[in-house]
This record gives structure tokens, sequence and C-alpha cells, in this order.
């Protein structure tokens, strides 16, 4: 069976128009990779072509269209020969609390978020599977471990993205693929501006919430995304990498005392707990 090589790889990036898919494009072209980048519009991404020429295969995709998802991962992979990392980038967050956002915009959200990642993994899969080997990032978020309100259902999509791809990592172990999960803390990029974010429908009761919550999100300490590739590259080039890696500093502090508090009321109660198991039958 053939191996890929740590370099020279070949990559499928989602959301390659801008923020991190769009840094991480660039930096496999500069260090000699071939990139099949992919976003909802063309022309967002039609510098790159200019700029790398033949390294780059730049494509239209919108991930909530699967027959789209399918047609279009066939395609770089027959431009290429070969995919060995995916990039499972594309996702928007929504801001409105539990009770202001509509149904619509949640299933929107989770469209994108949920539905449109999992067109990606199993479009890609047979493609994997047949050559032997391959890699899949699963961009998630610190927030894939903890919770913000007003971005809550952000949050249940990020919780859920951890979910699928950790069981995805345990099914396709056995046909030489990798899944990463990659949780990336709080970045200078265009995801947490107001321009990229989605509003729900606003309720007077949450104004002071919101408020503050607008507040901590301008104020709140980013990294430099152009810091990040050197730590993708470590990931894809490694022979055994690890299942999830933080992006910076703030997620570990942050996700070591939320789960400490869960553990602690988990062993705070684990008396009635053990009364609800019952006889043993």
């Amino acid at each position: 069976m053939v191996r890929q090589n740590k370099t020279n790889k070949v990559w499928f990036i989602t959301g390659a128009s801008r923020g991190f898919g769009r840094v991480w494009a660039d930096a496999a072209l500069k260090r000699g990779d071939k990139v099949a980048a992919t976003a909802r519009r063309w022309e967002s991404i039609a510098p790159l072509k200019e700029k790398y020429g033949e390294n780059v295969l730049t494509m239209e995709l919108d991930v909530t269209r699967p027959h789209q998802v399918k047609e279009v991962v066939a395609k770089a992979h027959a431009h290429f020969g070969r995919l060995d990392v995916i990039v499972n980038n594309a996702g928007y967050s929504l801001v409105g609390t539990i009770e202001e956002a509509s149904e619509s915009e949640v299933r929107a959200l989770y469209d994108t978020n949920i539905f449109g990642a999992i067109s990606v993994v199993q479009a890609a899969l047979p493609l994997l599977r047949k050559q032997g080997w391959g890699h899949i990032l699963g961009i998630s978020s610190g927030l894939g471990h903890v919770t913000m309100p007003l971005i809550g259902y952000y949050c249940s999509s990020k919780w859920a993205f951890e979910a699928i791809h950790e069981s995805l990592a345990a099914e396709v172990k056995p046909f030489g693929i990798k899944v990463t999960i990659i949780e990336p803390g709080a970045y200078a990029t265009e995801f947490g501006s107001q321009s990229s974010l989605k509003f729900a429908g606003e309720l007077g009761i949450y104004a002071e919430l919101r408020t503050h919550f607008m507040g901590r999100l301008r104020n709140a300490e980013r990294g430099d995304p152009n810091a990040t590739p050197e730590a993708l590259f470590k990931i894809v080039d490694a022979e055994n990498p690890p299942l999830r890696l933080f992006l910076g500093s703030q997620n570990l502090p942050w996700v070591r005392a939320a789960y400490a508090e869960r553990l602690a009321t988990w062993e705070a109660w684990e008396s009635v707990s053990n009364s609800a198991q019952g006889q043993s039958k």
C-alpha cells in the first residue's frame, strides 16, 4: 500500500475564503503543498489561483448541498490523484438566547455546522479508504467543551461536532484514516466580527445580558491566526497525531476549570446517582 509523504500533501479545505481556512490554505501552498480550496463564492478564492497557479484548485462549494459536496470532493481527488488532508472548516455562529432564536435560524446553523460537515466526511471517506490513508481535521472550538450565553446554539453545534468526529476516529482507524479535532480559542479572524455573525431577533428582557456579552466579545484577548499554521503542520505530519488539539493558550485553563467543576458536582451527588441503579439483574 502506498503511503503519503510527510511533505507535498494535498489538502481539501472548506471555508477557504477567509479566517483560518484562508490562512491555512495560503500557508500550505507556501510550503509547497497542493490545495483544493472551496468557498460559497468562487470569486472570494480566485486570488489563490492567480498567486499559486497549478498548485491550487479553486471551486465553489455550499456544504449544505450534499450532491454538490460529493461532486466537488470527487473532482478534487481526480484532479490531484489523491487527498491527504480534509479540513472540515466551514461554519458560522448564531448570536441569540435560547428563547430568541427561531427554529429556522437554528436549523440553518445546523445545516452548515453539522450536516455540512457530515456531507464532507461522507463524500471523502470512500476515496480515503480506497487509497488507504488520509487525515480528517474537524475544525471545532474550545466551545465544544464549555458554553457561553447568547451563543448556546453555536456551542451546541460544536458539542455535536466533537461527538461525531470522536466516533468517526474510532470507526475509520482500521482503514488507516486519522482524525484530529482542532479546537481554536479566540483569534483575530473575521469569524468573531459582527459582519460575520448572524443575529437572532432580540427580546428586551435580555438587553443587559446582550450588552455585557457584546462588550466581552469586543474586548476579548485574541490570538494571531498567522501563528497557527505551524501547529497544524505538526499535526498533519505526525505519525500518531492526537485526537484533539487546542489552538492558543486560553482554552486549557478554561476547560480544566469547567471539568473540575463537573467532576466535583458528580462526586457530590454520587450517592444519589448510585441509588438510582437499583438491584443488579
